[in-house]
């Protein structure tokens, strides 16, 4: 297939935001996980941060291999991320999270980074969303 000859600048840029996250991902193991405005620590924080580090790298490789259902998948991910984010500052005091983190955190401060996050993920949505026709690969198989 032809799909594997080039990889357009975009997708490169992309698959360089998701190796990011993937770290991001697996560095936290062993930290409290937050979702959905509960708070999991000990086995079951670590099972979701290797699920999540799990799914991080099938985006990555999905978006390498130019899959169309990682296309999908993208936009699944990170809905349920800017839902868990807002669902987060709703539910999750500011106390909690310095309790958490060991260092003060300001509510402002939380409040504009966790929106600000989630703006950029809109905005990453919309470069995924616009992006669509780059994604060639119709096989659900990565390998």
């Amino acid at each position: 297939m032809d799909y594997k000859k080039t990889s357009p600048l975009g997708l490169g840029a992309l698959a360089a935001v998701y190796l990011f996250f993937l770290l991001l991902s697996a560095s936290s193991y062993g930290d409290p996980f937050i979702f959905m405005g509960r708070i999991y620590s000990g086995t079951t924080a670590q099972a979701m941060v290797i699920a999540d580090t799990i799914l991080s790298l099938y985006l990555l490789l999905g978006i390498l291999k130019r899959q169309l259902l990682t296309w999908w998948l993208l936009l699944a991910y990170n809905l349920i991320d800017i839902g868990n984010a807002l669902v987060n500052l709703a539910l999750v005091p500011a106390k909690t999270i310095e309790t958490l983190a060991g260092t003060p955190v300001p509510e402002e401060s939380l409040r504009f980074n966790t929106l600000a996050a989630t703006f950029a993920l809109i905005l990453l949505n919309l470069f995924i969303y616009r992006r669509r026709r780059l994604f060639v690969n119709r096989s659900p198989y990565l390998f």
